[in-house]
């Protein structure tokens, strides 16, 4: 059984959420918030394993309440709600720590699949979308100046060239099944680097490790 949070500020919004959800018989809601003060206070009082978190809400926004759950260390995941309109949101979101992100005009099987993938540690984005959606918006956020090459960051010094190599096309959105072909590796293997990689780093998901080699400059925006 996965548990959810949803947290978003328009009571419509979550009605239509909680009757998608309470269909399935393998998700259960543990609450609803209405901002993200409330969301933090209840993941912290529930510890849901899912946390549905809109952006722009009043007070403390979907952004800063997704870093003060990621920060907490718990179990609990987040999965970012935005619109076409607002990608940068989304990108920021996942640079706080959430495990992915979708548009709020979703199909619902899509919404569900992406909370059971969430659940389970998984990405809910695809590689190459994560792609477009760091190159579009990578200009937009602070640049560590402090890092001027990827030898140079003590977060990629634990990783051998291998898994060096494999985490920079991950960042440059190849699929296991794209590295495995590519770098003539059987896919058993890639998924034991990928695990490897996450692992070394303390990269949450996929997502984050993608936003690592941004960050190191393993892989530059197009």
């Amino acid at each position: 059984m996965t548990t959810v949070l949803i947290a978003d500020d328009q009571p419509l919004q979550r009605f239509g959420f909680r009757m998608l959800l309470e269909s399935q018989d393998d998700l259960t809601i543990l609450g609803e918030a209405s901002n993200g003060t409330e969301a933090v206070r209840m993941t912290a009082e529930l510890h849901p394993d899912v946390v549905l978190m809109d952006v722009r809400m009043p007070g403390l926004d979907g952004i800063e309440a997704t870093r003060r759950i990621v920060a907490t260390g718990d179990r609990t995941r987040v999965l970012i709600l935005t619109t076409f309109d607002l990608d940068e949101y989304a990108y920021a979101g996942l640079r706080a720590g959430a495990s992915g992100f979708l548009v709020k005009d979703t199909q619902p099987e899509d919404l569900l699949s992406g909370i059971r993938a969430v659940a389970t540690g998984d990405a809910v984005v695809a590689p190459s979308l994560t792609r477009r959606l760091l190159d579009a918006y990578a200009h937009h956020l602070p640049t560590d100046t402090t890092v001027t090459s990827p030898g140079l960051d003590p977060r990629l010094a634990c990783l051998t060239d291998r898994e060096r190599e494999i985490l920079t096309v991950i960042g440059s959105g190849w699929t296991n099944t794209e590295i495995a072909a590519r770098l003539h590796l059987a896919e058993s293997t890639v998924k034991t680097h990928v695990g490897r990689i996450l692992a070394k780093t303390g990269s949450r998901d996929r997502i984050q490790a993608v936003i690592l080699a941004y960050d190191t400059k393993l892989v530059e925006p197009s």
